[in-house]
């Protein structure tokens, strides 16, 4: 069976040593958002996913979601865990005050986002999507929207989803066929067909608000005539309890490869009421809000499942006897050594290792700037976070997902055969963390984003925001003994990547094949590098801790350890995707379709 421990040292060393996340008390609203209180917000958030949440993940898994007489119905336990989750007031940890959240700093959430994804992450689409429809509804809303529908979502007691995909639409929203009518009093009827739509209808809350794209008869073609409307599963009574059932209904669940405890449906909507968010054709702008956020979300989804993978990983390979080491044996008195002794092994655990730790620390540091960018004081301090938030979504959510994936696939090799067996819970990780690569977004997607919208964003400001931060710290610590050999493979890379930059300027203008044919390569060239920007600041941290006879000793020197593998084993990929972008789109733009 497996097991998974909430990593809070790890956590604990990022927040406090690493990132400061002490400055967020000075923030306005944070006041009460002290280092203390916020370790003791996640001891207490560990504890549900260990406890509740973990223990029924893999029955979730096997039992799936079902659809019986119209209705949604979870796996056993998950109705239970929900209300236990939702008393505990977690469904609205970071939700403004005002309306009956916790008002704690999205870094937090940041945080109880991995350890969900890690413990259970069908159960956490479920508060997932409705924080999402929160967000939306804030930046939004009208005033009399935000106060009949935000207190039930924040509380839990109603869900959220977010409705855009079409089944002959997928990606390209500009060409969505549902339809707003204009019903009188500022309500509208909705008429169309969503799919995939996640969280779409379940048994865990009362009533479900959906948020879904549609087009008003005037609406201009593409994009540009996309509105936003809230529609509920049940038509709201004036004292907030649900009324008459709303023209929603499921047309059917998907089944599917993974995350098989949330429900994944085809929503129908046939006159259903609902209200505009927003203004009209400005629906993009709204749901903006809430894709960005999912995105970000998503790559903490692949984060997560890559770390409970690692840790799985890591118990197996320490007690399975099989064969000897190459140098001798290390177990003498027994049968054969630990799999841990083989090079290979411990390179396989070590890449996971590096990345995730990595990782986790490049989006808790996303997660800071996004509540300095929205409590800050300073107008330059939250420009500066805005851009960078902005330009590391398609990292954080492409990157990471993609390299939790891999992470995955690696710990169920280290457990061989028993790795494929549905008892060890590996084989489950794989098949969960292969969908982040595709929603909200495909990874593709994400890196057209990149190139095509945030690197020329603002005459490229953005972008030179990174690179003045990390050749800052990359110059700050080639000047401090021990520090060198990371500084200067670092500067190397961040000189590889500026390269690159520079390339596709250059030639995107003639050529729009050519950032389309480089543009995974350049994210993933920019994940390598920001990575490595952390794992700078993690060993400057650990080697200045030791140095002054702070902290745990073996803790500290196992992240200069592990800097070392990154910066000498993980982070020379990084010239590969160079030479790859360099070879330009010829190799691929050549084939006729009858040469595939």
């Amino acid at each position: 069976m497996p097991a998974y421990k909430a990593p809070l040292d790890d956590i604990r060393f990022l927040l406090h040593d690493v990132h400061d996340v002490a400055q967020l008390a000075a923030l306005p609203g944070f006041e009460d958002a002290t280092p203390d209180m916020i370790d003791a917000v996640l001891v207490e958030g560990a504890k549900i996913c260990e406890e509740v949440l973990f223990p029924i993940n893999q029955s979730g898994d096997t039992e799936g979601v079902k659809y019986e007489n119209g209705e949604v119905r979870t796996p056993s336990g998950f109705k239970e865990a929900y209300a236990q989750y939702a008393a505990g007031g977690w469904t609205g940890v970071a939700a403004d005050a005002k309306y009956g959240g916790q008002g704690l700093p999205e870094s937090v959430r940041f945080v109880m986002e991995e350890m969900l994804c890690s413990s259970n992450l069908s159960f956490s689409m479920y508060p997932g999507l409705t924080h999402g429809a929160v967000s939306a509804l804030l930046s939004h809303g009208s005033d009399e929207l935000k106060d009949r529908f935000l207190p039930k979502l924040i509380d839990g007691t109603w869900g959220g989803t977010m409705c855009l995909t079409e089944a002959h639409a997928g990606t390209d929203l500009g060409i969505i066929t549902t339809k707003a009518v204009p019903a009188g009093d500022g309500a509208y009827k909705i008429n169309g067909t969503k799919i995939f739509i996640s969280a779409g209808d379940h048994d865990l809350t009362e009533n479900i608000v959906h948020l879904v794209l549609a087009k008003l008869p005037d609406a201009p073609g593409g994009t540009k005539g996309i509105s936003l409307f809230l529609v509920p599963k049940y038509l709201p009574k004036e004292d907030g309890s649900p009324g008459t059932r709303n023209g929603v209904t499921v047309g059917s669940i998907e089944h599917k490869m993974g995350i098989k405890a949330s429900a994944t449906c085809v929503l129908n909507f046939e006159d259903a009421t609902g209200w505009m968010v927003g203004e009209p054709h400005k629906g993009m702008r709204a749901m903006f809000v809430m894709m960005n956020g999912a995105r970000l979300a998503v790559g903490l989804q692949g984060l997560g499942l890559a770390e409970v993978a690692y840790q799985n990983a890591l118990s197996y390979a320490k007690d399975r006897l099989q064969g000897r080491s190459l140098t001798g044996p290390k177990n003498p008195s027994g049968p054969a050594d630990s799999i841990l002794v083989h090079p290979d092994v411990r390179k396989g655990l070590l890449r996971i290792k590096a990345f995730n730790e990595g990782m986790r620390s490049l989006a808790y540091w996303v997660g800071i700037r996004i509540d300095l960018e929205h409590r800050h004081a300073d107008p330059a301090v939250r420009e500066a976070a805005e851009d960078l938030v902005a330009l590391m979504t398609p990292v954080i959510k492409a990157f990471l997902t993609d390299k939790g994936f891999d992470n995955t696939n690696i710990a169920l090799q280290t457990l061989g055969g028993h790795g494929y067996i549905r008892e060890y819970g590996i084989e489950q990780y794989v098949r969960d963390a292969r969908i982040a690569q595709i929603y909200e977004g495909t990874n593709a997607v994400q890196a057209l984003d990149l190139v095509g919208r945030k690197l020329p964003m603002e005459g490229g400001r953005l972008v030179r925001r990174f690179f003045e931060l990390v050749k800052g710290d990359v110059d700050a610590a080639a000047q401090v003994d021990g520090l060198e050999e990371f500084a200067k493979p670092l500067g190397g890379s961040l000189y590889q990547l500026q390269k690159a930059t520079m390339l596709l300027a250059e030639k995107g203008f003639a050529n729009p094949d050519e950032v389309g044919a480089a543009a995974t390569e350049y994210l993933h060239l920019m994940g390598y590098v920001a990575v490595g920007w952390q794992w700078l600041r993690m060993a400057t941290v650990a080697q200045e801790q030791l140095a002054a006879g702070k902290g745990d000793k073996r803790f500290l020197q196992a992240k200069l350890k592990t800097a070392r593998f990154y910066f000498g084993r993980l982070l020379p990929e990084a010239a590969t995707l160079l030479a790859a972008i360099q070879a330009g789109s010829a190799p691929i733009m050549a084939f006729a379709d009858d040469e595939f």
